[in-house]
């Protein structure tokens, strides 16, 4: 075991080169081609396996007056030791959230290969409502649209489930030319279903904090935390409201939603109507369309417009790759927050305060704590957002580096104070993070760990961390 130990430790000495001094400026480089994700891949794969212990973790916190069922797994190294510091002596832990029609599991993988290779403890989370609580499998049984006309819907509660008499199924072809047609369960004002669409942020905040408080306890780790996709505004929303959270380390990752909104306003969208949008109560029932919106980028940006002469095919898969992930959630309530939905976010604060006959005043906090879901917070004593690296893939639908130096580094640059933000362009990939490619049996995911892992040990995070440590 010790002979083991020690090989792990010079192998991540080594893959580290020599660490510069915290003065010396290190920032990640802002083209990695693909020939070096496939050597820094090599390097990383090359590293000794640690063994990895790993457990599920599901329990019940109250919130607006409500009990939610909410949980994670929590990933760590057999042998505790292997954990490695930072340089501020603390721990090293990562928090991953997953994307828009998963739940933790969809992180499995990347948080598997994150403690195996580097001895990180990883801790992920699902969304409230999204683990399916009925099976240790947490598979969801059937279809997402079920022959008699009802659809899936979340389990924020194991003991009240969401009956179909609670919602009333709708078509929306508003935003057609990116979704195709929507299926919408919209909740009826009144019953538990309309209840936990408009409280379900509140929830949210709270199972993040609670499980790293539990598992990644300040004074002994330092957080690093990556949102994938929609979950990107999220794990930026919970940077100010944690307080060991000390660097985003993010890949396909959105930024805070009132950023994105303008990124995907900037696609081109003739009704001026944004996903988050939608009517609160409404939950997006995801189908085939939701591959078929990816994949078609993907291999317009992989083959060319040649990918067109093989449509038949690519709808063949499309179909293929949607029923390979039925059992995952694929159903959706987030948009309002990733999508920087104003309205729509002061609408479920007004539902919420309704309920409980909060005053006109709380009324109004309620409203501003909502939005603030959306956008960084500002003002004295307000933690300030910590140093982020924003990495995307070579065939991203949603992520481009044209936009992010076009939209994204310059609204951060706005925020007060600005954080440090990089941008690194891999040029592998698809959203899909560790989807296979030639020389690549993980996709370019090795070569992100490796980036990330400089970025913490090479003291990109540091300053940041010493700094609001004196802080406080």
């Amino acid at each position: 075991m010790k002979k083991r130990i020690l090989s792990t430790s010079l192998a991540l000495a080594a893959l580290a080169l020599s660490l510069p001094t915290l003065k010396a400026e290190w920032k990640p480089s802002s083209e990695v081609s693909r020939d070096q994700i496939i050597e820094m891949s090599q390097q990383v794969l090359g590293l000794p396996d640690m063994a990895v212990k790993a457990r599920e973790d599901i329990f019940r916190i109250q919130v607006l007056g409500m009990e939610w069922d909410v949980g994670g797994m929590v990933y760590e190294p057999e042998d505790p030791s292997n954990i490695p510091t930072d340089p501020g002596g603390n721990k090293i832990g990562m928090f991953l959230i997953h994307g828009g029609s998963g739940d933790h599991r969809s992180q499995d993988k990347v948080a598997r290969f994150l403690v195996g290779k580097f001895g990180y403890k990883v801790v992920t989370m699902t969304y409230p409502g999204r683990l399916y609580l009925l099976d240790p499998s947490r598979d969801w049984p059937g279809d997402t649209i079920k022959p008699d006309g009802s659809v899936r819907t979340p389990i924020w509660n194991k003991d009240k489930l969401i009956t179909q008499d609670q919602y009333e199924v709708l078509e929306d072809r508003s935003l057609q030319n990116k979704y195709g047609t929507l299926t919408l369960a919209c909740a009826k004002e009144g019953t538990e279903f309309y209840k936990r669409m408009s409280g379900w942020p509140m929830a949210f905040e709270a199972a993040g904090q609670t499980l790293m408080n539990r598992h990644l306890p300040p004074g002994e780790y330092s957080i690093y935390i990556h949102g994938k996709s929609t979950g990107g505004p999220f794990s930026l929303m919970l940077t100010q409201r944690v307080e060991n959270i000390v660097g985003v380390t993010g890949m396909e990752s959105s930024p805070f939603g009132y950023i994105f909104r303008v990124q995907t306003r900037s696609s081109g969208n003739p009704t001026g109507k944004q996903y988050g949008d939608l009517p609160f109560n409404c939950l997006h029932i995801r189908t085939w369309r939701d591959r078929a919106r990816y994949m078609g980028p993907e291999a317009l940006m992989g083959e060319g417009p040649e990918a067109l002469m093989q449509l038949p095919t690519l709808i063949e898969q499309v179909f293929e790759s949607w029923k390979s992930k039925t059992t995952n959630p694929n159903f959706k309530a987030e948009g309002p927050i990733h999508f920087g939905s104003t309205h729509q976010l002061a609408e479920m604060a007004r539902a919420t305060a309704k309920r409980l006959d909060l005053s006109t005043e709380r009324t109004q906090e309620l409203i501003e704590r909502y939005v603030g879901f959306s956008r960084e917070l500002r003002g004295l004593g307000v933690k300030p957002v910590p140093p982020i690296i924003f990495g995307m893939a070579q065939a991203s639908a949603d992520h481009t580096p044209e936009k992010y130096r076009e939209i994204t580094l310059p609204m951060f640059a706005a925020m007060d104070p600005p954080p440090k933000v990089s941008l690194v362009a891999f040029k592998a990939g698809i959203h899909d993070l560790t989807s296979p490619e030639e020389d690549l049996p993980m996709g370019p995911f090795p070569a992100v760990a490796k980036v990330w892992h400089d970025a913490i040990m090479k003291g990109y995070y540091a300053d940041y961390a010493s700094r609001w440590a004196a802080k406080d």
